[in-house]
């Protein structure tokens, strides 16, 4: 009887702009977005819930849209760019929405969040002014177990009020700018990175 051999695992070299920086890793051909974010390139703040698309912690930014890294496949990204909620901050500048949720404590346990902030900077390229009908509608892919929604809604509308006032620029990218990943305005707070990730939203972006 003759002692089976093992069959090389597929592998493929992803090359992508992840928060403004070129990146490069070898990765076995079925490793997810997430799973690349986090063990290839040690971005932690995109955080892994259900694994099944549907609890939006896993949210980041790809070509500026919302989608969820778990049902990605980190091959697809190739020449694409890449935003986590670590790519948010300028330095030690919080993004607006960043500061936003800490002011109005839009968050408690923290786990979710990176999620909301990815999702939120989108919504507000989209709707500068949401209603809380619209941004309730809009995190229809983001599940928090802490807060019940509400701090969440209100710190959407201190940053959308926060940007309009010119804190950012959100009428054309929501204050991120996919090449570089880092945001288009002037810095708001010294207060350190504010690390916490959460995603959301499908491969072609539409926030489902």
């Amino acid at each position: 009887m003759t002692d089976s051999v093992p069959t090389p695992q597929a592998t493929v070299t992803v090359e992508a702009t992840v928060n403004g920086d070129d990146r490069s890793a070898t990765v076995p051909a079925d490793t997810l977005l997430s799973a690349f974010l986090r063990e290839s390139l040690s971005l932690t703040g995109t955080h892994r819930g259900c694994e099944s698309g549907k609890c939006g912690a896993c949210t980041v930014l790809l070509d500026g849209e919302p989608v969820k890294s778990c049902n990605l496949l980190a091959a697809q990204v190739t020449e694409r760019s890449v935003t986590t909620v670590e790519g948010l901050t300028d330095g030690t500048d919080l993004h607006p929405v960043q500061s936003a949720f800490w002011d109005t404590h839009g968050l408690q346990c923290g786990y979710c969040t990176p999620g909301f902030l990815t999702s939120t900077v989108a919504l507000l390229r989209e709707e500068p002014d949401p209603d809380v009908e619209t941004i309730r509608e809009w995190f229809a892919g983001n599940v928090c177990r802490c807060t019940g929604y509400t701090k969440i809604v209100e710190s959407v509308q201190v940053a959308a009020e926060r940007l309009r006032e010119g804190d950012g620029e959100p009428a054309t990218d929501g204050g991120v700018d996919p090449d570089s990943g880092s945001w288009a305005g002037a810095g708001n707070t010294d207060v350190g990175v504010f690390d916490a990730t959460y995603p959301v939203a499908d491969e072609e972006g539409d926030g489902e």
